[in-house]
């Protein structure tokens, strides 16, 4: 049996470093300036083919202070947003964008780039629902354009590793999953955690990486259960997700902006077991405990910040003239979307894009 997701080949074992060359230079375009722009940003500046060539925002002050931490050679700024971007987007120096926006709005900027002819590496999750997923899937096929949505944690050497140790036999067959990632977000309606426009809270922002290490383990399950508290705005601020399969496994998740914990993950078989190191996703250790042998934990060292290896999967994919990674296909992420609609509609959670139509491409 072998791993559900495939390996990278910027993960396998004695592979060179992400930061490699494998082609061409691909010149980037940054949309947003946020925390996680920074970081990723950081990362795309150690890769050798890789170019920061600009960055938008609608501030023209966080612009010019981002490209000028990150190097970025060119920026665009307009108190509406779009219009920043849209402009970015019609450089034809540009060969792939980086989307950092709030979720409510990946839908919309990400389908602008797609038009504009532009490779996207999207931050999870990819739109706010199925329905946009899907049509940026079909905007993507029609134009021949990669498109991939940025959960690094599916492409790191840990990962990778502890899968590949489930899958092998050495620990028998999976019985259970258990894993959690929260902490205590200091409640902000302006800030995107909170913001039911910006498609905040708990599921969109976290629920992602407790579910790569049961959809890693097991698969996609055949029924999922779901409870969870939603604040005065409408926002969910924590829930939990039971997912069950044949044979009686199950899956147990946890996600929190409410409380903190141990940000771990099990994977419980009937020869052994196998714990993450904190937080699962991105974890330097793995521990390794087979029932009747000696344990072990195995270390990893990080490459940058460790978004090199999505970012190095990115430039191997759009090198190659491929449209979609083979570790995360389209067709998983479109498939991860409609488990979330089914666990929102359980919860109650709305978010105002569920309400507009999306025809192809517009709204």
């Amino acid at each position: 049996m072998t791993a559900f997701f495939p390996l990278p080949p910027c993960a396998a074992p004695g592979a060179p470093s992400p930061i490699e060359a494998t082609g061409r230079t691909l010149r980037w375009g940054v949309v947003s300036t946020g925390r996680i722009a920074d970081a990723v940003v950081s990362d795309i500046n150690l890769l050798e083919d890789a170019r920061l060539l600009a960055v938008s925002s609608r501030d023209r002050g966080r612009a010019e202070a981002f490209a000028a931490r990150h190097g970025a050679e060119k920026t665009y700024h307009d108190a509406d947003g779009m219009a920043a971007y849209l402009r970015m987007f019609a450089d034809p120096e540009i060969d792939v964008v980086y989307i950092a926006t709030p979720h409510g709005q990946h839908y919309e900027v990400a389908r602008a780039a797609l038009e504009a002819g532009k490779h996207v590496l999207c931050e999870k999750s990819l739109t706010i629902n199925a329905a946009e997923a899907e049509e940026l899937v079909r905007l993507a096929g029609a134009n021949g354009l990669f498109l991939m949505e940025a959960i690094w944690t599916r492409f790191l050497p840990a990962v990778h590793r502890a899968l590949s140790i489930v899958h092998s036999g050495e620990l028998g067959d999976v019985a259970w999953v258990r894993a959690d990632l929260g902490f205590p977000a200091a409640y902000d309606p302006q800030w995107r955690l909170w913001d039911p426009a910006a498609g905040g809270g708990a599921l969109l922002d976290l629920a992602v990486y407790p579910l790569t290490w049961a959809l890693g383990a097991l698969g996609f399950p055949q029924l999922v259960q779901a409870a969870g508290v939603l604040n005065d705005d409408g926002v969910d601020a924590q829930e939990a997700l039971t997912l069950t399969y044949s044979g009686g496994r199950q899956a147990q998740l946890m996600c929190s902006l409410i409380g903190a914990g141990p940000r771990d993950a099990t994977i419980s078989c009937t020869a052994g077991w196998l714990r993450t190191g904190q937080p699962l996703n991105n974890p330097s250790t793995i521990e390794v405990y087979p029932v009747g042998a000696e344990a072990r934990v195995e270390e990893f060292e990080p490459v940058g910040r460790n978004f090199t290896y999505e970012l190095r999967e990115t430039t191997r994919c759009i090198q190659e003239g491929l449209t979609e990674s083979p570790t995360i296909p389209w067709a998983h992420t479109v498939d991860t979307m409609r488990l979330l609609d089914g666990v929102r509609n359980q919860l109650g959670l709305r978010y105002a894009n569920d309400g507009q139509a999306v025809v192809r491409g517009r709204r």
